[in-house]
């Protein structure tokens, strides 16, 4: 960059100039180390304008009117600060779930909820324990705490192993997470399951359910078990934090707002942690809007297509030989192992871009219908894996 700079300087002024450039100015700042080999959070590559981009788990539909209305309101008082508790949405949120305001606590998106929550609980020397492979920002999220990931292998269905999860955790863990429906595998912890690991874990030890993903589950067969509603459990469990998000089902990816629910002295905690003024005034009123009766029930319903069409995806992927594991999230998880970024890459070469996870899969958002064509075109003409999650 700078030689081009240079360059074109010295067109510019009809010369030719030597210029070195100067070495950064912070070459010499000391770093945490384990902080600079973090590495960056990677977003999805965006698509070609006639591709599909199936790599953030994004709402495909377009926002309501209605709830568009209520952003544009907001957004006509930018010049003032937004209300740092977000007490009007706290408010709602609180009444819906039976709970105090206080009880309540907003933040830009689930995953800022999440390091706020790491970092009220874990340090120096503690350690946080949850599955894996999970969500992708748990481990950068206790890194930058200062703490040590306890990471626990995935059963073979591609689920937590709650058992051996509970065996992990020692008189350094401070925190645990759940994450059902599991990102990126789809999976669910169920009722039943997570109630006995509940009774496993000390008391003393913060859990924290992410349920980003649960406006997307249905009841699964009776062999099962009915999924874990965290929200039924709080009063039982005074260490649990609910987690929740509008950005998947409410399709308010852009706005970043999310919510936690747990007892006050833990989400007093993470507010002190918490960057001020974290979620605008745009992102509450889009949520508050969203909540209003025919806007979540008509919300609620292109959820419903999400999930026929999710359905009817893994069907035909399975159909095809794909070793998928049933999904109950908004996307669909392809074990491809080895060759996790070959089959990306044609994905991608096809117009579709997908989340890999090298080594270990792809995550495919559930988008437009007419993705599902093209993504079971091309999945098709590949070599299907086996069981292991290795070509066939």
């Amino acid at each position: 960059m700078a030689q081009l700079w240079q360059t074109a300087r010295g067109r510019r002024s009809g010369t030719v100039e030597n210029v070195t450039a100067p070495e950064p100015t912070g070459a010499s700042v000391r770093l945490r180390p384990e902080i600079a080999a973090l590495p960056a959070y990677r977003q999805g590559r965006p698509a070609p304008a006639d591709g599909f981009k199936l790599s953030s788990n994004e709402n495909p539909f377009d926002p309501l009117p209605s709830v568009a209305a209520a952003v544009s309101d907001a957004a006509s008082h930018l010049n003032r600060y937004p209300d740092a508790s977000a007490l009007a949405l706290r408010e709602r949120l609180a009444a819906r779930h039976d709970v105090s305001v206080d009880e309540v606590l907003v933040g830009a998106g689930s995953v800022s909820l999440l390091a706020q929550l790491i970092a009220a609980a874990a340090g120096p020397g503690d350690e946080v324990v949850y599955s894996w492979r999970s969500f992708e920002a748990y481990p950068g999220l206790v890194t930058v705490a200062g703490a040590t990931s306890v990471t626990v292998p995935n059963n073979a269905d591609h689920g937590h192993d709650l058992d051996a999860m509970a065996a992990a955790v020692t008189d350094r863990t401070r925190v645990v997470i759940v994450c059902s429906p599991n990102n990126p595998t789809g999976t669910i912890v169920t009722a039943v399951e997570f109630e006995a690991f509940m009774s496993k874990v000390p008391s003393d030890r913060l859990v924290l359910l992410d349920e980003a993903y649960i406006e997307f589950v249905r009841d699964e067969p009776e062999a099962v078990g009915r999924a874990v509603d965290g929200t039924a459990l709080l009063g039982r469990y005074p260490n649990l934090v609910v987690l929740r998000t509008f950005s998947k089902a409410y399709g308010l990816a852009g706005l970043r707002v999310g919510y936690a629910i747990g007892a006050v002295p833990i989400l007093d905690a993470a507010r002190s942690t918490a960057i001020p003024l974290g979620v605008t005034a745009t992102a509450s009123a889009g949520a508050i809007a969203s909540l209003e009766p025919d806007a979540e029930a008509e919300l609620l319903n292109r959820v419903d297509v999400i999930v026929e069409r999710r359905d009817r995806l893994r069907a035909a992927l399975v159909e095809q030989g794909w070793p998928v594991p049933v999904a109950q999230g908004n996307f669909v998880w392809l074990p491809t192992g080895n060759e996790t970024t070959a089959v990306a890459e044609r994905l991608f070469d096809a117009g579709l871009v997908t989340r890999a996870f090298p080594l270990d899969g792809i995550r495919v958002s559930v988008g437009e219908e007419e993705s599902v064509d093209t993504l079971l075109r091309i999945l098709g003409e590949l070599v299907p894996v086996s069981q292991e999650g290795r070509p066939a």
